[in-house]
């Protein structure tokens, strides 16, 4: 890891943004107690491992991380020039911070999405997200409302593309069919298979899209400890196997196992340590072999192929 490590750019779908294959993960933000300008430290580091697409989400820090990213901003203001912005909604949460908001609950309709989106602007201080996801799927979802709003936000000038996260490939489809969609973020890890295998992943595939992949070190599981149950074990000294045969740290070895699917995905980080963020970037230039990739996956899948 001696040699300059920098995150390579891709397009993620067809007609959409350019966007760094390892983005900065700020959901836990809020629980980093850095600084202001501590904050601002640590965006410039991850410009310099070419890390220039930025993750959040309305909820985030009950409400508080894109304030936090906002104040960063305000005093460096020439940084929001040098990233992508992603940013969630559809999820509310009953907060301090949204006393309006008396049960938690979906809202994909058109007033929400388009107020969600503006306030996520104002609190990151910035005036157009790249990016816009729809956090979960709503049981009373309106796809054609929710074009609506998609179409009256990209006219505005406010944000730039739109896609889902946590959707099923058919909830994919639906929304796809009423407004052009870019990635579906979905979590992703050797503690997670289901996507490589419900059909997620193959609808990326087909449409030419890089999905966006949370929590692929398994939430921290993988690296938490002695006390694991036997199916963590299992994994981990798979990937203990693998990451002396490649002589990477194992977290590295995770995501680059993740990154190896052809559906090119996106790696979301979750840590505030810049030694987390090269490892993650140096995965991208790890290359398992396929007997490497499957060790990993028999093990996560707690057989062997048939």
């Amino acid at each position: 890891m001696n040699a300059p490590l920098i995150s390579p750019r891709i397009q993620i779908a067809p007609g959409g943004p350019e966007f760094s294959r390892i983005v900065l993960g700020l959901w836990r933000l809020a629980s980093w107690q850095k600084t202001p300008q501590e904050r601002v430290s640590f965006l410039r580091e991850a410009l310099e491992l070419g890390i220039t697409t930025i993750d959040q989400a309305d909820i985030y820090g009950d409400y508080q991380s894109e304030r936090m990213l906002g104040e960063a901003l305000h005093i460096a203001p020439e940084l929001k020039k040098e990233f992508q912005f992603v940013s969630k909604c559809g999820i509310k949460l009953v907060s301090q911070h949204r006393p309006e908001h008396h049960i938690q609950h979906y809202d994909t309709s058109r007033q929400h999405i388009i107020a969600s989106a503006e306030n996520s602007l104002r609190a990151m201080q910035i005036d157009r997200l790249d990016l816009l996801l729809i956090h979960r799927p709503d049981p009373l979802m309106d796809a054609d409302e929710m074009a609506e709003a998609f179409q009256h936000l990209q006219h505005s000038g406010k944000v730039a593309h739109f896609g889902v996260s946590n959707f099923t490939p058919s909830q994919f489809d639906l929304l796809a069919s009423r407004f052009p969609l870019v990635t579906n973020q979905v979590e992703l890890s050797l503690l997670h298979l289901p996507p490589l295998h419900d059909g997620t992943l193959d609808l990326c595939q087909r449409l030419r899209i890089a999905p966006m992949i949370w929590s692929a070190l398994g939430g921290g599981d993988l690296f938490s400890g002695a006390a694991a149950d036997a199916d963590v074990q299992r994994v981990r000294v798979a990937l203990q196997q693998v990451a002396a045969e490649l002589q990477a740290p194992l977290a590295t070895v995770a995501i680059a196992w993740v990154l190896q699917h052809p559906s090119t995905p996106m790696v979301l980080t979750g840590s505030g340590r810049i030694s987390a963020l090269r490892e993650a970037v140096f995965a991208c230039t790890q290359r398992l072999t396929r007997e490497q990739w499957f060790t990993l996956w028999c093990a996560a899948a707690g057989k062997n192929v048939d």
